[in-house]
Order: structure tokens, then C-alpha cells, then sequence
């Protein structure tokens, strides 16, 4: 009878996501801590294990995820409009980095709050521009991997997945076009036992992130709470900004000459979908569903670049990268060069060709960067409790960067009717909203 018990309540635990347990450790974790005070920081080990789990999962992440989204992109499918997509995508998310860092720098979140005496930071010294440039070429792949060097492993593995994907389309011989399938066949077998590996640890993550939020409130106390706050109002200002100004001025009315109201009404279902659910793959039938019918954009485009926009576009993460990068940097006292902000924008923007299909992505990506810079991975579990929020946020802004960069690339290919649809009458959208919310349920 007890272990019958036992399971049913297991079984219960198990049925709640896993990132409503994490954000509920966070809370139960702070109030420990501000309740014991510093007897909470014993705690600190739990927590640690947390932070080496994700520390142990970076290299191969960056490996597993970056061939099988460049297998995704293969040359044969990269014709106009698909350079057209692709380019938009990374020039998007780099410009996302570069707007969360700005209005992180100005904001300062994580001003006034400290890590754990007992977490170690020694900040490295800066290199010059030039010098991370070189560096992102490896001596030795193999030792990059080993060193945690995220750039240079990204290079590698980028260069080594496209030689691939060109010998699997050039080589005449059969053994070698098998070979290379083969290797993309372990790949995907491997990826998805690390995304196995992934959700363990993020089962884990439930007691690490408690440990964490008790030991940094254990010590902190409640001035720890306004911290947060900052980072959750900087992530927010720095995505209506990227909406407002890039895809809804720049994009939409810029160089399309169309109403930015259209666009939003008649990509209202697949932003509040992406706000509800949290997940650009799940949103996807909603997402296609308002280009065609309300934006009115043909197959050709959007039958490309919308999957391919759920995979590798991730606006909203790469922005975040920036904001908890500066959050990290304001924890250890830190002060992050120029030469560093632009680092988090090269690994963002490369990193998000495979962080698509990753559990998890924002704080997958956030490892990587953390890693990069040197700064302490312990933050990626304090973010971790306040990330359900974040992530309805980041989710918003990819999605509506899927549709606006469709929108643009159909206008240039004259792919797109904009005598119909909601941009000959907004309000359509909102008819048509109604019907497809009811249709999805």
C-alpha cells in the first residue's frame, strides 16, 4: 500500500512541467533562506552539483545540436530565398544581442547582489578584438573541446558539418555517401541521448535551483529580490524595443511600406500561442496558419521559412544571453569589455543554429556563454526559477520574428497579397483569431 502511495505521488510530481517544479524551488528556496539566514548556505554543495551537470553537458551540446542543424540546412535548399531567410535570421538575432546588451548595460540588473563567498571567480584577462578573432580558429579542436572554448568549438564543428553536408552531395562513391549518412544517423542518435541527459539534469536542476536560491538569500536577505525584478524589466524593455523598432518599423514598415497593425492582427493567434505555450516548434501549425490565411504569404516562402525559423531563429534567447550575461558579470563585480559583449553575440547568433530542438534552449545557450566569458555557471540556476517567465517572453519575440522576416523575404520575391488578407482589412484578423483559437482546442 505505501509504495503504491509512493508512486501515485510520483507519478503526480512527474505530471507537473518541469519548469513550474523549478520556478517553485526558486520561491521555496528563497524563503528558506530568508527564513534561516545563514545557516541556509550549507545547502551550497546540492547546488554545485547542479552547476557541474551543466557544466559537463556544454561541449557536447554545442557538437550534437550544431551538425544536426546544419544537416537541416542543406546547400541544395540554401537558393535565394533561402540566403535571403537565413541572413535575415542571423542579422535579426544579432541585432537582438546587441539591444539586450544595451538596455542590460543601462538598467545594470543584478547590481547590489552577490554570489556565496564560497563561489570562485577569477576573472580572466580581456583579449583585444583582434585577438578573439584568431582565437576562434583551433590549434587543436580536440583541446578547445577539452579547454571549454565554446567559439572555437563552434567553428569546428560548423566547418566539419558543412564538409559533410559537401561530400555527401559531390563524392561519387557510394560507401562514402553512406558513411557520411551514417555519421549524421550517430549524430542524431547521440543528441537525442543528450537531450535524455538533459531533462535528468534539469530534474536535478528542481533541488539544485532550491539550494542556490537558499544559500543566496540566506546570506543576501531580501535585498536580493530587486535583482531580479531589474532583470525581468530588462529582458522585458529590451524585447518591446527589438519589436517595436526592428520587426514592426524597420521590417514591416520600412521595407514593405505595410501597416505594422495589419501584421500584428493577423499575427495575433500565433503570438498568444507562443506566450501560452512557450515552445516556437509547438506554436508552428498556428504560426503557418496566419501567414497564409491572414498575411497572405505563399507556401514557397513560408513552407521554408517558418520550420526553419523555430529552429535556428531564436531572437528572444539571444537577447536574453545578453541581458543575464551583464546580470553575471554585476553578481561577480565584474565589468564586461566591448570585446566580450560582442563575443556573446557571436556565440548566440552561432549557437542558435542547433539550440532549437534543445530542452530547455534559453538556458542551454546561457551555459555556453557563461562558459565562454569565464563567469560563473552557479547563475544560470538562480535565473533558472524566474525563466518560465522569461521564456513566454523570448518564445513572443521568436515567433514574431519568424513572421516578419517571412513577410519581408515574400515582399521581395512578390510572394505575398497585400490587397488581402488583414492588410486590406485589420480587423479580419480579429474574425478569423476567434475561429482558429477555437479550432486548436
Amino acid at each position: 500500500m505505501a509504495t503504491t502511495t509512493t508512486k501515485s505521488l510520483w507519478q503526480r510530481y512527474r505530471s507537473i512541467p518541469i519548469v513550474y517544479r523549478i520556478g517553485a524551488a526558486f520561491v521555496l528556496g528563497s524563503i528558506v533562506g530568508l527564513l534561516v539566514g545563514e545557516p541556509a548556505t550549507t545547502l551550497q554543495p546540492l547546488g554545485d552539483v547542479f552547476v557541474r551537470l551543466l557544466s559537463m553537458i556544454v561541449v557536447p551540446i554545442v557538437i550534437f545540436t550544431l551538425l544536426m542543424g546544419i544537416r537541416r540546412i542543406s546547400p541544395g535548399t540554401l537558393g535565394r530565398i533561402g540566403g535571403q531567410v537565413v541572413g535575415l535570421y542571423a542579422v535579426m538575432s544579432a541585432i537582438a544581442v546587441f539591444i539586450g546588451l544595451g538596455v542590460a548595460n543601462l538598467v545594470n540588473p543584478g547590481t547590489g547582489l552577490t554570489l556565496a563567498e564560497n563561489v570562485a571567480f577569477e576573472p580572466a584577462e580581456t583579449p583585444d578584438f583582434v585577438e578573439v578573432l584568431v582565437g576562434i580558429v583551433p590549434e587543436n579542436p580536440i583541446g578547445a573541446m577539452a579547454e571549454g572554448d565554446v567559439l572555437a568549438t563552434i567553428f569546428f564543428v560548423i566547418v566539419f558539418g558543412i564538409a559533410l553536408l559537401m561530400l555527401q552531395e559531390t563524392a561519387e562513391d557510394e560507401a562514402v555517401q553512406r558513411g557520411v549518412e551514417s555519421i549524421f544517423d550517430i549524430v542524431e542518435a547521440g543528441t537525442e541521448a543528450l537531450f535524455t541527459i538533459v531533462w535528468g539534469v534539469m530534474e536535478y536542476g528542481v533541488i539544485g535551483v532550491f539550494a542556490l536560491m537558499a544559500a543566496v538569500f540566506g546570506e543576501a536577505g531580501a535585498d536580493a529580490l530587486v535583482p531580479f525584478a531589474m532583470l525581468i524589466g530588462a529582458l522585458t524593455a529590451a524585447i518591446l524595443l527589438h519589436i517595436g523598432v526592428v520587426y514592426l518599423g524597420a521590417l514591416v514598415f520600412v521595407l514593405t511600406r505595410q501597416s505594422p497593425v495589419a501584421f500584428l492582427t493577423g499575427s495575433k493567434d500565433a503570438i498568444v500561442t507562443a506566450l501560452s505555450i512557450r515552445s516556437s516548434s509547438g506554436t508552428l501549425p498556428v504560426t503557418m496558419a496566419n501567414a497564409d490565411d491572414n498575411l497572405r504569404i505563399d507556401e514557397s516562402v513560408y513552407g521554408f521559412s517558418l520550420p526553419l525559423g523555430a529552429t535556428i531563429n531564436m531572437d528572444g534567447t539571444a537577447m536574453y544571453q545578453g541581458v543575464v550575461a551583464i546580470f553575471a558579470a554585476n553578481l561577480v563585480g565584474v565589468q564586461l569589455s566591448i570585446v566580450e559583449q560582442v563575443t556573446v553575440v557571436l556565440i548566440a547568433v552561432l549557437a542558435s543554429i542547433g539550440a532549437g530542438g534543445v530542452p530547455g534552449t534559453g538556458l542551454i545557450m546561457l551555459t555556453l556563454v557563461l562558459t565562454q566569458l569565464g563567469l560563473p555557471l552557479e547563475v544560470v540556476g538562480f535565473v533558472a526559477g524566474v525563466d518560465p517567465i522569461l521564456d513566454r517572453l523570448r518564445t513572443m519575440t521568436n515567433v514574431t520574428g519568424d513572421l516578419a522576416v517571412t513577410t519581408v523575404v515574400a515582399h521581395w520575391n512578390d510572394a505575398i497579397d497585400f490587397s488581402g488578407g488583414t492588410w486590406a482589412d485589420p480587423t479580419r484578423g480579429l474574425e478569423i483569431g476567434g475561429d482558429t483559437a477555437a479550432g486548436s482546442d
